[in-house]
């Protein structure tokens, strides 16, 4: 897992005592972990269900785990384990409602960014859209987030080479949309 650098600055200027291999994580790290990886985590989550109201639980229930379980979990991976479990969440969260193939566009707010973008970002968000919720996850981890290979297995339960698999494939999917659209257009 990549801990930014601005993490680790904040742990060891207020607990100059940190130690990188810690077993568990302290209540102030916690909180820097909230401050740090809310958003992204909102984000993500977002991203792919849609509805702010069940984005909002979903974060919510991540730190509330993050914070049962901050005896066992270490500083490092917390970021990894935050983003693992809210995945999961999520895909439950679809499950019970039904809502494996997303064909909606993206809420309000990402419709107000994409009005003002080019015709290429609105074309490429609506193929994304259009994928399975596994390659639309492996697409927004990867080139929207910026993790690893290995980090987005860890956060999927997906080994490295599976993750490389399918997000090859995703992207070859996306490419053949797009390809297709503009062969439609000319």
């Amino acid at each position: 897992m990549t801990v930014t650098f601005r993490s680790c600055a904040r742990l060891m200027l207020i607990e100059p005592s940190f130690i990188h291999d810690q077993l568990s994580m302290t209540d102030l790290e916690f909180n820097i972990c909230v401050d740090d990886y809310s958003d992204g985590v909102y984000r993500f989550i977002l991203k792919i269900s849609k509805n702010k109201e069940d984005t909002r639980d979903i974060v919510q229930t991540a730190f509330e785990k993050l914070w049962v379980n901050r005896e066992k979990v270490k500083t490092l991976k917390a970021k990894s384990y935050l983003f693992t479990v809210a995945y999961h969440l999520m895909i439950d969260q679809l499950r019970k409602e039904s809502k494996i193939i997303m064909t909606d566009s993206f809420d309000e707010n990402a419709n107000a960014i994409t009005q003002g973008s080019s015709e290429l970002k609105q074309l490429l968000l609506e193929a994304i859209n259009n994928l399975n919720p596994t390659q639309k996850s492996l697409i927004l981890l990867k080139d929207y987030e910026g993790y690893s290979y290995q980090e987005i297995g860890e956060i999927m339960q997906l080994s490295e080479s599976q993750v490389k698999v399918y997000l090859h494939r995703a992207r070859l999917i996306l490419k053949n949309k797009l390809t297709h659209l503009e062969k439609m257009s000319a």
